[in-house]
C-alpha cells in the first residue's frame, strides 16, 4: 500500500490547510498563487502530487501523544510549504525541467518568477505557522519556540544546498562530507517536523528529542535509499529517468563510497568520468555547465559501483538508519495502533 492511499484523509486535510494559507487571492498578483498551485499540486489539474512525507510525519506525531491531528495541521502545512520553496529553488539551481511528470515552475514561467514564486513559499509557510494561534489551542510561546527551529532548518536547508551544488566541481568527497550535506539538505527538515509535533502535543522534553532522533534518521535513511534509487533502478522501478543521478554526475552515496574504496584503477577512472568539464555553446565556453554522460559511459560507472560494492554499502547505511528509527519508534510512550502508523510511514517511504 502506498502513502496516498494509506493516510488519504490525512493528506486531503494538509492539502486544504494550504489552500487555505494560499487563500483566494484578488488583484493583479493573482497568476503568482496559480503558480504557487500548480507547484504544489492542489490546482485542478489532474496528475502526480508529492507524497507529503514531511507534514504527514509530523501530524502523525502529534495524534500519536493526543489521539487527535487538527490542531497541528497549520504546522504541517508550513513544513510542506517550506519544502517547496527549497524545490522551486533545487529545479532552477539542477536545471531540472520536470518534477512529479510535470514541467517546473522556471521551465514554463521562467527563471525569475520561479526564483519570486519560491521566495513566495517561505513566506507564507512562516504565515501558517501564525494560524496555530488561532483559537487559543497553542500557546505564543510554543509557536515562538516553532519559529525558531523552523528558521534554523531552512538555514540547514540551504547549508545543505551549498554543499551539495559545491560537491559538483569535486572528486575528493568524503563519507564524512556526505552525511553532514545530507544530514542538512534531507534529514534536517524530517527531524524537525516530527520535533515540531511533539513540541505541540507535550512539555516532556526526552519525548520530544526522542522524536526528532526519529524523524532524523528516518531522514537519513530516505535520502541513503532514494540515492540507490537514483543510480540502480530501472525507470519502471523508481518512476524516474534509469540511473537519471548517474546520467547528471550527481555525488550520490554509492559514487562516494567508490570514490574512498574502488579498486585503484577503478578509482581514478570514476575520478575522470566525474571530473568537471566544459561545454562549447554558441561558440563560447560555459565552465558552468557540465554534458550529461553518454550510455557508455553510465554503462561502466555502474559496473564500478558494482564491482566496488557501493550499491551493498549504500543499502546497508539506508537499512540501518531505517532500523535505528523504527527501534526509537519503538521505545516511544504511545499507543501501539500510533506506533504501527509510524513505522508503516517508515516502510512505505522507504524501499531498501
Amino acid at each position: 500500500m502506498d502513502i496516498r492511499t494509506e493516510f488519504t484523509d490525512l493528506l486531503g486535510e494538509i492539502e486544504d490547510e494550504m489552500r487555505v494559507v494560499l487563500g483566494e487571492r484578488d488583484g493583479h498578483a493573482r497568476p503568482l498563487y496559480e503558480m504557487l498551485a500548480y507547484h504544489l499540486g492542489i490546482d485542478k489539474r489532474e496528475g502526480p502530487r508529492g507524497k507529503r512525507i514531511r507534514p504527514l510525519l509530523g501530524l502523525l506525531v502529534y495524534q500519536a501523544l493526543t489521539d487527535d491531528y487538527r490542531t497541528a495541521l497549520p504546522g504541517a502545512a508550513a513544513v510542506e510549504l517550506g519544502h517547496n520553496f527549497s524545490l522551486v529553488h533545487d529545479d532552477i539551481e539542477d536545471g531540472d525541467v520536470e518534477r512529479r511528470h510535470r514541467p517546473t515552475l522556471w521551465a514554463i514561467w521562467g527563471v525569475p518568477l520561479a526564483i519570486n514564486a519560491g521566495d513566495a513559499l517561505f513566506a507564507l509557510s512562516r504565515l501558517a505557522l501564525y494560524r496555530l494561534l488561532e483559537g487559543e489551542k497553542v500557546s505564543a510561546d510554543r509557536v515562538l519556540s516553532l519559529m525558531r527551529i523552523y528558521d534554523e532548518t531552512c538555514l540547514a536547508l540551504c547549508e545543505g544546498q551549498f554543499l551539495d551544488i559545491s560537491f559538483e566541481r569535486r572528486t575528493d568527497i568524503s563519507l564524512a562530507e556526505y552525511n553532514e550535506m545530507i544530514g542538512k539538505k534531507t534529514a534536517a527538515l524530517l527531524g524537525a517536523s516530527a520535533q515540531a509535533g511533539a513540541i505541540l502535543a507535550t512539555d516532556d522534553q526526552e519525548t520530544i528529542d526522542a522524536f526528532q532522533r526519529f524523524g532524523y534518521d528516518m531522514g537519513l535513511a530516505f535520502q541513503m535509499a532514494d540515492d540507490v534509487k537514483g543510480t540502480f533502478w530501472s525507470a519502471e522501478e523508481s518512476g524516474k529517468a534509469t540511473a537519471g543521478d548517474v546520467r547528471k554526475r550527481k555525488k550520490t552515496l554509492p559514487v562516494v563510497w567508490a570514490f574512498e574504496n574502488a579498486a585503484d584503477e577503478d578509482r581514478e577512472r570514476l575520478r575522470k568520468i566525474y571530473a568537471p568539464r566544459i561545454r562549447a555553446t554558441d561558440g563560447a565556453f560555459a565552465p558552468d555547465v557540465d554534458p550529461l554522460l553518454g550510455d557508455a559511459e553510465v554503462a561502466e560507472v555502474i559496473a564500478i559501483l558494482e564491482r566496488s560494492g557501493a550499491r551493498d554499502h549504500a543499502e546497508g547505511e539506508a537499512r540501518r538508519c531505517r532500523d535505528r528509527a523504527l527501534e526509537t519508534v519503538a521505545g516511544l510512550p504511545i499507543a501501539p495502533e500510533r506506533r504501527a502508523e509510524l513505522a508503516s510511514l517508515i516502510g512505505t517511504s522507504i524501499a531498501v
